[in-house]
């Protein structure tokens, strides 16, 4: 092992150390890396598969881990029925096991370190993940920055990370949560029991001090149109606006 930072352009081989089951449909993968990284909370990794006969599938990953982390980075990664590279991690891959990936990639839709304004993230299913790493990160190094998120998920047992994230509500007194479930009641006052809309954005955006000068927005691309909207009628400036679109229209 070298202490030498990676470059992004190289692939490595990293090994998976721990798999944890977070929601009925998302693991989370803790890969060793061989040659570790610095990354910025929302930035991603590519992974790569080669089967035996040469056929190679690559799939880019949010890290869901926070840049103070140690050489470990987590990818949480949910099962598509009709996917090449989530049906290997979730059915056949196991503590062990050895991957290729490169990164990090990406600095566009990334935690804005310079600033000292309310941030708002909006997500959907595992849309969530870069924006956890940015939860995580403002929660390690504690430095003070209003935050909402507001989460949007089909029932509560598919809330990616929700134990963690009700935890983090207590601890931090300027973290504002709210869950968005589409399938079931809300379990909360804080919560909806419906599909966000630009209505609920503008609530959202109310429980913070003074608005957002920044907004990070994550998921489908119809979600993200539906959230960035929100946040426009909430009166929003657009340049705020971050979005990061996973999957097709």
């Amino acid at each position: 092992m070298t202490d030498e930072p990676a470059v992004p352009t190289d692939w490595q081989s990293c090994r998976i150390v721990e798999i944890a089951e977070r929601t009925p449909s998302i693991k989370s993968f803790f890969l060793h890396l061989r040659v570790p990284f610095v990354h910025q909370a929302g930035q991603h990794v590519d992974v790569r598969l080669v089967a035996p006969n040469g056929y190679t599938a690559m799939r880019s990953y949010s890290i869901a881990s926070s840049p103070s982390s140690s050489d470990i980075i987590e990818l949480a990664i949910e099962r598509l029925a009709d996917g090449e590279v989530s049906p290997f991690f979730h059915d056949i891959a196991r503590s062990g096991d050895e991957i290729e990936l490169r990164g990090p990639l990406g600095g566009h839709f990334v935690w804005p370190t310079d600033t000292a304004h309310p941030v708002l993230l909006v997500g959907a299913g595992s849309g969530l993940v870069p924006l956890m790493a940015m939860v995580r990160q403002r929660r390690d190094v504690g430095r003070s920055v209003p935050i909402a998120l507001l989460l949007s998920s089909r029932t509560w047992h598919d809330v990616l990370f929700r134990d963690e994230l009700l935890a983090t509500e207590v601890s931090l007194p300027d973290f504002a949560l709210a869950f968005a479930l589409t399938r079931e009641p809300a379990r909360r006052a804080a919560d909806y029991s419906r599909r966000i809309d630009v209505a609920m954005v503008a609530d959202v955006v109310g429980r913070l001090p003074t608005p957002p000068g920044n907004v990070l927005v994550c998921g489908s691309t119809a979600f993200v149109e539906v959230a960035a909207d929100g946040a426009l009628a909430a009166g929003l400036n657009a340049t705020s606006i971050k979005t990061e679109r996973y999957g097709g229209a």
